[in-house]
């Protein structure tokens, strides 16, 4: 299995098939042909002033996302305060800021076709807002992550997502490699509205 076979984006009719099962599951999907669109339907569901943590994320950081929360004084980035806080010392404060955000932004490694989302984490740090902790969550996600079923999702994870990601450590960090040490599955949001998918036909991300 080569890892292009997880670099393609899907057909319309897939693409089609996966939102109307993400929104049978609780989500609001938006499709965007770019990620310049995909950026503008995010700074558009963002409002002014608002309390937003956006997360690691490859995807964010190519669409310029990330930097806009961060710098543009737009928005009140949960990320930059926390970095202004003692690691010891404010912990507590720390974890609030990036487990209950009034808004997270961020994105997935695997969404099936039948309506599931799949991250893969090692150590976690995103997984308290993206399951319960914060109000308002936006996953703005690369159509060539599109899979079949979990598992297919979980041969992403490994094959393909995880390899990319250790060589990506290894070269910022020096790192031998990264892990899945926790996966976090989303099958149902129960909470009307918490969630939009934004959903690119553009290979973003891992």
């Amino acid at each position: 299995m080569t890892l292009s076979k997880y670099s393609q984006i899907p057909s319309d009719e897939i693409i089609a098939r996966t939102t109307q099962a993400l929104e049978s599951h609780g989500m609001s999907v938006k499709i965007a042909k770019n990620g310049a669109e995909a950026k503008s339907l995010v700074l558009g569901l963002l409002p002014k002033g608002a309390e937003v943590m956006d997360m690691t994320s490859m995807t964010l950081d190519t669409i310029g996302v990330s930097k806009e929360i961060q710098e543009s004084g737009v928005y009140k980035s949960a990320r930059k305060i926390s970095y202004t806080l003692d690691q010891v010392k404010q912990a507590k404060e720390i974890h609030s800021l990036r487990d209950t955000p009034d808004w997270t932004v961020g994105s997935v490694h695997a969404v099936t076709e039948e309506g599931s989302l799949m991250v893969a984490s090692q150590s976690g740090s995103q997984l308290a807002a993206y399951s319960f902790g914060s109000d308002h969550l936006i996953f703005v996600i690369g159509a060539q992550k599109i899979v079949k079923n979990l598992d297919e999702g979980f041969k992403r994870l490994y094959e393909h997502c995880l390899v990319l990601e250790s060589d990506r450590a290894h070269k910022a960090y020096g790192v031998p490699a990264s892990a899945i040490n926790k996966v976090f599955i989303l099958h149902q949001e129960v909470k009307k509205s918490r969630i939009t998918v934004i959903l690119v036909k553009e290979v973003l991300g891992f």
